[in-house]
């Protein structure tokens, strides 16, 4: 006898059609979707802790060691398409006028380091690259979803944290870059 695929039973109670419309509209009308924290997450307004970082590209640095300059964090992994295909706007952001303003560094969440370096010298990366061996920057920083890119003053405090992939040198990018370290010399002319 072969596997059958299991069949869905039809129910004799089905909602009325406006109660599913207006759940539609609901949910098309909601400003951000829901996302579940992770555990030990710092939200935005809250100070990072310090971790120890694991070097890529580059020796192992504290958390700590970025303070006094405001610092982009990107979280990515080397299979998420949008991840390696935003990382190269991050690096010629870094090299940029405006990349002077700021720290930029990368946390791979790769589960093995060596496809994350792998990565890295393919895509020729040049900005500091750690890996996140324990999950500790993952939850810290809320990555439900990749990329996210973590916006930080200089103090350590987290002022934004954007989900899926971004232009990072584009005119978009650099006003909301600008706006959240208050800084006119980053954006963009208009």
């Amino acid at each position: 006898m072969s596997h059958l695929q299991p069949r869905c039973r039809r129910t004799a109670i089905r909602p009325p059609a406006w109660l599913a419309l207006a759940l539609a509209v609901c949910l098309l009308a909601a400003p951000t979707p829901l996302r579940a924290k992770t555990p030990g997450e710092v939200e935005v307004g809250q100070v990072l802790r310090d971790a120890t970082l694991q070097g890529l590209n580059g020796p192992q640095r504290k958390l700590s060691e970025f303070r006094g300059k405001p610092m982009i964090i990107n979280v990515w992994a080397s299979w998420c398409g949008p991840c390696r295909a935003e990382m190269a706007s991050l690096e010629r952001l870094a090299w940029s006028d405006a990349g002077s303003h700021f720290a930029i560094i990368g946390i791979s969440t790769d589960d093995y380091p060596q496809a994350a370096t792998a990565w890295l010298k393919r895509s020729n990366a040049t900005i500091n690259h750690f890996i996140d061996e324990r999950l500790l920057m993952e939850h810290m920083l809320g990555a439900t979803q990749l990329p996210l890119t973590v916006l930080v003053d200089a103090n350590g405090r987290v002022l934004d944290k954007v989900y899926g992939a971004m232009e990072w040198d584009g005119a978009e990018a650099l006003r909301l870059i600008a706006k959240a370290f208050r800084n006119r010399k980053i954006a963009p002319p208009r």
